[in-house]
């Protein structure tokens, strides 16, 4: 089955999993957290006292009293800019100790996809979409972070206003002022969800056209030579544009039903504000109220609803959010087909021998081996050859445990390749593979990722036995030449030998040569032959190779046709056989 790399299900399900997902996080820092919550309160409450000065100011000076005209209103104002002041320094200093909970939080979680996605099987890596997931997790881990961030310092202090403010109103002036901004809030708050709910599959629709249209340009921009050698520069920019377009519908309807939503509470705040102040203005009238009550009303629901119309915004981003992270986290839920066992061996290999018994496999209902049989001992050397499509590499994606078999078994050392952890299991074997790719970094560091651990000696002694020295010597930069990315600057001969440095670099029992000599001129070809000559005397070699010339010494030879192995023997004792060998050398020899 195609792995599904977009949630297309309610956003909603998944939004009790993420907290629960999160909440480790934010309770790692238990004292930071609580602190965080201690000036959160604090700064809120100064908050909830400003209106209160702000009132004693008014009706100071409303005061026909000279001297508490000078006097009190200067006290007034000081004390106002003080709480002010305060009040910025304890959500500066909240924000600070709260940093530290969201930075490691995005930190565990980029670390926890990354070896996720490494943990999965070779299926789903086969149908992912690099430039999507890349942008899918990116997303992500921002989504994360504005998550954290805003619904604790937004949210809860929010709530938390108003029903202090609530409170206050119903204490200080009755029933009416306190209705009102309730069903304000009520009305507010409901209008906000109901109509982002509403938004939510449009921000979902954006999100995606996104990853498409940047898996498209990541895709073409990685094939830069296949676009030009077939001159498609315009059909690529195409597609690009046909994916823009996507983009560009989806964010029109995403800025449409954001401008209906800002509409809409602007005009519940606009309609509540206009009742309050048309209630306060008759009392003051009346004079049941004085103008500093006016003013604290005023100052009440201007500082009610900044914040809340604010929410109203975070609320929308929050619920963007989720649906970018649940993309992330439905990664984290893809179980890998391919696990450890529950007492899975740790012990490492040393001898190198293999086994395939009765091996059956096949993919996506499409058989590729039937009733494939043989063993290497240690220190042999047996080959695999045979026309394309006849199951080669694959033996050699099941010998990593890429996949595993249908029904057989596949042993190293005498056990069951199952029952061993998948370390152990590919720490045994090395491989140079057919198609070389790189990673965009030193010619060193590229060889040196056999072995991280390895001394600059032994990375030496790697590069002399590929015969990459003189390559080397040759290059401005020598060793810490770049390579480009996947490894473009060098040739193909260039990169197999890196290949084979790297593999000889490893150390493995079992050394696997997946046509590693395909891309060499005959010279090289030679000259590296006798090299792995000398590095397989004391391995197991298992070399797959469509170049008969490469496996004339081979131990054994295992023809393969139709995933059946239909001939084994060694070169000599093949063409005697006249078989499919036979014609196959025949073949490359004319």
């Amino acid at each position: 089955m195609r792995p599904s790399l977009y949630f297309d299900g309610p956003v909603g399900k998944l939004n009790l999993h993420v907290i629960k997902l999160l909440w480790p996080y934010l309770i790692e820092f238990k004292q930071r957290v609580g602190l965080a919550m201690l000036c959160l309160v604090v700064a809120k409450a100064a908050s909830v006292g400003l209106p209160f000065v702000l009132k004693a100011m008014v009706d100071a000076l409303a005061s026909s009293n000279t001297g508490q005209i000078m006097a009190v209103p200067i006290g007034l104002v000081v004390a106002y800019g003080g709480i002010r002041l305060l009040n910025t320094i304890i959500a500066e200093v909240r924000d600070t100790l709260f940093g530290r909970v969201t930075e490691r939080a995005i930190r565990r979680l980029g670390i926890a996809v990354f070896e996720h996605l490494h943990r999965l099987d070779m299926a789903f890596h086969l149908e992912r979409r690099t430039g999507g997931l890349s942008r899918d997790i990116e997303r992500g881990t921002s989504g994360v972070s504005f998550l954290m961030r805003f619904m604790v310092f937004n949210i809860v202090p929010t709530l938390l206003e108003i029903v202090l403010v609530v409170g206050i109103l119903f204490y200080n002036y009755g029933v009416g002022y306190a209705a009102i901004t309730l069903l304000s809030v009520v009305a507010y708050g409901g209008f906000s969800i109901v109509a982002t709910e509403w938004r939510t599959g449009y921000v979902r629709d954006a999100a995606k056209a996104d990853s498409v249209s940047n898996t498209r340009a990541v895709d073409s921009l990685l094939n830069y030579e296949t676009v030009k050698y077939f001159n498609n520069e315009r059909y690529e920019a195409n597609r690009y544009d046909s994916a823009l377009s996507d983009w560009e519908n989806a964010k029109r309807k995403n800025r449409l039903s954001l401008f209906a939503l800002n509409a809409g509470q602007a005009c519940i705040i606009s309609v509540a504000m206009t009742i309050m102040l048309a209630m306060a203005a008759s009392d003051v009238t009346q004079g049941v109220m004085s103008v500093g009550d006016f003013v604290l009303v005023n100052a009440f629901m201007m500082q009610l609803f900044i914040p809340l119309n604010f929410l109203g915004f975070v609320y929308r981003e929050i619920r963007g959010a989720f649906a970018n992270i649940e993309r992330m986290f439905t990664l984290l839920d893809k179980q890998p087909l391919i696990e450890n066992s529950p007492n899975a061996t740790t012990a490492p290999l040393t001898l190198g021998k293999v086994s395939f018994e009765q091996v059956c496999f096949s993919y996506d209902s499409r058989g590729i081996l039937d009733d494939v049989s043989f063993t290497i001992e240690p220190g042999q050397k047996v080959a695999i050859v045979g026309d394309s499509g006849a199951g080669k590499s694959t033996i050699v994606k099941l010998l990593f445990r890429f996949y595993d078999v249908v029904s057989g078994a596949i042993r190293i050392d005498g056990q069951d390749i199952r029952q061993l952890s998948q370390d152990t299991l590919r720490q045994a074997i090395a491989i140079v593979p057919q198609d070389t790719v790189l990673f965009n970094d030193t010619l060193v560091e590229n060889i040196r990722y056999g072995r991280p651990s390895a001394t600059d000696a032994e990375i030496d002694a790697a590069i002399n036995m590929a015969h990459l020295g003189e390559f080397i010597q040759s290059l401005p930069e020598g060793r810490d030449t770049r390579v480009g990315e996947r490894g473009l600057k060098l040739s193909g001969g260039e990169k197999q030998r890196v290949a084979i440095a790297r593999a000889i670099l490893k150390r493995s029992p079992i050394l696997v040569f997946d046509e590693a000599t395909s891309s060499l001129d005959s010279h090289s070809e030679q000259a590296i032959l006798t090299a792995l000559k000398e590095v397989a005397k004391d391995h197991t070699s298992l070399v797959i190779a469509h170049r008969l010339s490469t496996v004339i010494d081979a131990d054994q030879i295992l023809v393969l046709s139709k995933g059946r192995v239909v001939e084994v023997g060694t070169h000599y004792d093949l063409l005697k056989k006249a078989g499919l060998y036979a014609k196959l050398w025949r073949i490359q020899q004319e």
